[in-house]
C-alpha cells in the first residue's frame, strides 16, 4: 500500500492516520473500487432472458488491515488502546483516502472494531484488522464545491485618483444562467441558498434542460436567507432571518421539484417575480464518484 494513506475520524473528534510509516503501516486496503449492484428484472410469457426494471447499489464494505510496531511494550499497548478507541462501532465517522492528488472521502459505520494478532516471538509488532461498511456507497470530494449565479464583483484598485464622477467599488454580475458542472459518476443532490439584498418576491431555480424548477412563494426582505437541501432522504427548506433558522416547508410551490445534477453540464436559470436584481443565488454540492 506504498503512498496510500487512510485517515479515519469519527464523530468525536478522534481520529488515527494510517499510512505508508509507523507506528500504524497499511498493508492492505479492500472495498475502496467497484460497486456491487441490485438488479430487478421481470421476465414476460415465453420471453427469452429478462427485463431489467430498476439497479441500484449496495451498501459499501470496506477492510483495513495494518501493523503497529514498537519496541517499547507499553507503548504498543497504548496505540492499540487508540484503535479501539477510534474505531468504536458505536460512533459513525469519515473514512479519507489519499492516493497522489486523489483525495476522497466516504461517510462509514464500525462494522467490526479493530482485532489484533501478534507473530509468534515477535512482541514489538501488532496485526490489526478493522472492518467498516458504508451505507453510501459513493465517495465524495473532500471539500464541497460551489457555483455562484449572482455575485457582486470587486472593482476598487490602489493606486487610486478620486474624480468628480465618482468611483465604482464594485458591480453587479448581469448572468441569470449558469452551467453547473458535475464531475461525478452518478447524479447528485445540492444545497441552494436564495439570498435577499433587499425584497425579493416569490424567487425560483429553473434547469434548463430537464424543464424542472424549484420555486419559493414568499416575500424575502433584506437579510433573509432561504437554503433548500435536495439530497436523498436529507431534503430540507430553512429560513435564516437574524441568525434564527426555522423550517420553511410551507412555502415551496407545490409544482416544484428537488432538482438534482447531473452528471456533466447542468444549465440553471434564477429568476424571480419581483426583487430579481436583489437576489442572489449560490449552489453548493458533492460530485460522487463509484470509487478511488
Amino acid at each position: 500500500m506504498r503512498n496510500i494513506k487512510i485517515i479515519y475520524e469519527n464523530d468525536r473528534g478522534e481520529s488515527v492516520v494510517i499510512s505508508n510509516t509507523f507506528p500504524y503501516l497499511l498493508k492492505s486496503f479492500i472495498g475502496g473500487d467497484g460497486a456491487e449492484a441490485n438488479i430487478t428484472s421481470s421476465k414476460g410469457v415465453g420471453q427469452d432472458g429478462s427485463t431489467i426494471t430498476n439497479v441500484n447499489l449496495k451498501e459499501r464494505h470496506l477492510q483495513i488491515i495494518g501493523v503497529i510496531k514498537d519496541m517499547d511494550k507499553s507503548t504498543l499497548i497504548k496505540r492499540k488502546a487508540k484503535l479501539l478507541q477510534v474505531f468504536n462501532p458505536k460512533v459513525q465517522g469519515w473514512l479519507q483516502y489519499e492516493y497522489g492528488d486523489v483525495k476522497k472521502r466516504i461517510r462509514c459505520q464500525v462494522e467490526s472494531a479493530p482485532t489484533f494478532s501478534m507473530p509468534f516471538n515477535v512482541f514489538s509488532v501488532l496485526y490489526f484488522v478493522v472492518d467498516l461498511v458504508a451505507p453510501n456507497p459513493y465517495w465524495q470530494d473532500i471539500t464541497q464545491s460551489k457555483a455562484e449565479i449572482a455575485i457582486w464583483r470587486g472593482a476598487f484598485e490602489f493606486p487610486i485618483e478620486l474624480i468628480s464622477e465618482g468611483i465604482e467599488i464594485g458591480f453587479r454580475e448581469p448572468s441569470l444562467i449558469i452551467n453547473v458542472e458535475n464531475k461525478g459518476d452518478v447524479h447528485c443532490g445540492m444545497k441552494v441558498q436564495f439570498k435577499a439584498l433587499a425584497t425579493v418576491v416569490n424567487p425560483s431555480l429553473f434547469n434548463i434542460d430537464t424543464r424542472e424548477y424549484f420555486k419559493i412563494n414568499k416575500s424575502m426582505v433584506a437579510g433573509e436567507i432561504i437554503t433548500v437541501t435536495t439530497h436523498f432522504q436529507n431534503k430540507r427548506v430553512e429560513l435564516n432571518k437574524n441568525g434564527v433558522v426555522s423550517n420553511a416547508f410551507n412555502w415551496i410551490d407545490f409544482t416544484s421539484t428537488f432538482l438534482q445534477l447531473d452528471p456533466g453540464d447542468n444549465l440553471f436559470r434564477y429568476d424571480a417575480d419581483e426583487g430579481i436584481d436583489s437576489l442572489e443565488v449560490d449552489i453548493y454540492y458533492n460530485p460522487q464518484y463509484l470509487g478511488v
